[in-house]
């Protein structure tokens, strides 16, 4: 079995987070850019990404560092606050990532210490890719350690469907999260422990990709599922 992925905090200045491979992950930075302000990223010392407030350099990966080329165009940058995105991440992406901030008044430094746990392709895809029949059930594991700082967010063709806060102070499914929205019809159970969704009765229209964003105060991650209806076929 899968280790249980845990997002929290190690501190004022630092965070951490063990994500699974595959998985996307974003480091946010908290701020937006001015253009005052120059926003650096290491990983193990060497500057992966940078941005200018005036956004008149940006680079990540080998464009910082013409050596560099561990992450392969895998990196993403927001023009707009700094935020670093690694995406379909693996083992090698393990390690400590440094954030400095630089402007004229002052600067400033954090640290995110990110864990990306090696699971095997085969459990991997038996957890992310589910096959049922039509009228059956099917349960999405989160596989997280949920803490109060986190909200847990469920996407459907990028529509809202669930979502629950780690105080559980807000928790909703379907219609309660997008008044339009109908889908799914009281089909839906979320866990209040660990944010795993169940869809009851399943229908042809609910094939698809399935999204679960996970979000502390720093870090945000994005797991992708993919469900797919099946049923019995007989000739005629």
């Amino acid at each position: 079995m899968a280790p249980k992925l845990d997002v929290s905090g190690v501190g004022a200045d630092g965070e951490s987070v063990s994500v699974m491979e595959g998985d996307l992950a974003t480091l946010i930075t908290d701020v937006k850019t001015t253009q005052q302000e120059d926003i650096k990223w290491y990983f193990d010392d060497t500057r992966i990404a940078q941005i200018t407030g005036d956004l008149s350099f940006i680079c990540t990966d080998v464009g910082c560092n013409e050596d560099t080329e561990r992450f392969r165009d895998r990196l993403k940058l927001d023009h707009q606050t700094g935020s670093l995105t690694i995406t379909d991440v693996n083992t090698t992406d393990s390690g400590l990532y440094e954030l400095k901030i630089i402007s004229i008044r002052r600067s400033s430094e954090k640290s995110f210490s990110v864990t990306v746990y090696d699971v095997p392709a085969a459990e991997r895809d038996e957890m992310k890719r589910k096959s049922v029949k039509e009228g059956e059930s099917v349960t999405l594991n989160t596989r997280v350690m949920k803490n109060m700082n986190d909200s847990m967010r469920w996407y459907f063709n990028d529509i809202c469907i669930a979502e629950m806060t780690g105080d559980q102070s807000d928790i909703c499914t379907d219609v309660e999260c997008n008044e339009g929205t109908e889908r799914f019809r009281d089909r839906l159970k979320l866990d209040h422990q660990t944010g795993s969704l169940t869809i009851m009765n399943i229908t042809n229209t609910d094939s698809g990709e399935y999204k679960l964003q996970i979000r502390s105060n720093r870090i945000s991650i994005i797991r992708s599922f993919v469900v797919t209806i099946t049923g019995d076929y007989h000739l005629i």
